[in-house]
């Protein structure tokens, strides 16, 4: 049984509903994050690419991305649209040049970026949550170090 075709009507109010910031995986994220009592901002936009978390204070910008808009294994699923497929086509693979783009700025200005994919999310928060934590812990150890190493070169006991 295949479904029937939906109307341009149907696939525009779809595509209305789609929010850009709070979606349903950045709020799973963030409640994990909050019940390891770690704090952040949400959607900074003074930095490149507006992320959706940041530690600022570490300089950790966070992504949600969803596997559609940002192109995951997209050499396998680039075949997958069935209407205005050219349109398609092109806006993932602008969205996707465009997350190099701004990770490539976040880079250049000392963050570390990173992205954790819808499906990540949703199989297993916690997993997601404990990779941020281990970035949060390696960049506090990574300044201690940097601090011991500036004391020691000046001298300090």
């Amino acid at each position: 049984m295949t479904a029937k075709p939906r109307t341009k009507e149907q696939i525009s109010y779809t595509m209305s509903r789609i929010k850009g910031k709070d979606t349903g995986i950045e709020v799973a994220l963030r409640m994990e994050l909050r019940r390891r009592h770690l704090h952040y901002r949400k959607n900074v936009a003074n930095l490149p690419g507006k992320p959706d978390i940041v530690f600022a204070q570490h300089k950790i910008a966070i992504f949600c991305d969803g596997e559609f808009w940002h192109g995951r294994n997209w050499a396998e699923r680039k075949g997958d649209f069935r209407r205005n497929k050219s349109f398609w086509i092109e806006k993932i693979e602008r969205n996707m040049a465009r997350d190099r783009k701004v990770n490539r700025s976040l880079r250049a200005l000392g963050w570390k970026v990173i992205r954790i994919w819808e499906s990540d999310i949703k199989k297993d928060v916690r997993k997601c949550g404990a990779k941020i934590e281990d970035a949060l812990v390696s960049g506090i150890l990574r300044q201690l170090r940097l601090t011991e190493n500036a004391r020691h070169d000046m001298g300090s006991p």
